[in-house]
């Protein structure tokens, strides 16, 4: 079970470094707003997978624990 505790911190580390970082460059892209500043579909999309790939990071560091503690 430590191998597989050790995938799923790595991949939360991972989705937690690397989307954060991602988002700051999809929020400065100047398709993110139209004229009037409202966000747009290329925004919203991003915006939703970013939250996916977070929350998936959140199950990983919860399924990594319960590895290490024997709930699995």
């Amino acid at each position: 079970m430590i191998p597989l505790a050790i995938v799923l911190f790595l991949n939360a580390a991972f989705n937690a470094v690397v989307w954060p970082q991602f988002y700051k460059r999809v929020a400065k892209d100047p398709r993110a707003r139209d004229a009037n500043g409202k966000a747009t579909p290329f925004l919203t999309v991003h915006v939703v997978l970013i939250s996916i790939a977070l929350v998936l990071a959140l199950v990983s560091v919860l399924v990594g624990i319960a590895a290490l503690t024997g709930a699995l």
